[in-house]
C-alpha cells in the first residue's frame, strides 16, 4: 500500500456508515478532533522511540501516517500537495529553508 492508496481509501471513507468504519467516524467528528488523534498517536510514537523499541514505535508509526491522512482529508489539504512542498524542499537545504519560513 502507497500513501496515496491509503489517503485515497481514506476520503472513499467519508460517505461510508460510520457505525461499520472507523475512519468515518473519525472524519464526521471533524478537523478538530482528527487533529487532536493525530497528536496523540504522535506522542505515543515519540514514547516509543525514545524507549527504543522497534517493533512498538512501527506500529505507532503507521498510526500516525493513518492519523495524519485522516486529518489532511478532514480538512481537504490534498496529498498531492503535501507531496509537492515536499519536491520543493528538496531543491534547497533544510538549513535554507527553515530559514525562509
Amino acid at each position: 500500500m502507497t500513501l496515496d492508496d491509503l489517503y485515497a481509501t481514506i476520503q472513499s471513507r467519508r460517505s461510508a456508515d460510520p457505525d461499520s468504519s472507523w475512519t468515518a467516524q473519525l472524519l464526521g467528528k471533524g478537523p478538530e478532533k482528527c487533529a487532536e488523534k493525530f497528536g496523540e498517536e504522535a506522542i505515543e510514537a515519540i514514547i516509543e522511540a525514545v524507549k527504543g523499541d522497534k517493533a512498538a514505535l512501527t506500529s505507532e508509526a503507521a498510526d500516525v501516517l493513518y492519523h495524519l491522512m485522516v486529518m489532511l482529508v478532514s480538512c481537504d489539504v490534498p496529498l498531492e500537495d503535501v507531496l509537492a512542498e515536499l519536491t520543493r524542499r528538496q531543491s534547497q537545504s533544510g538549513i535554507a529553508e527553515k530559514a525562509s519560513r
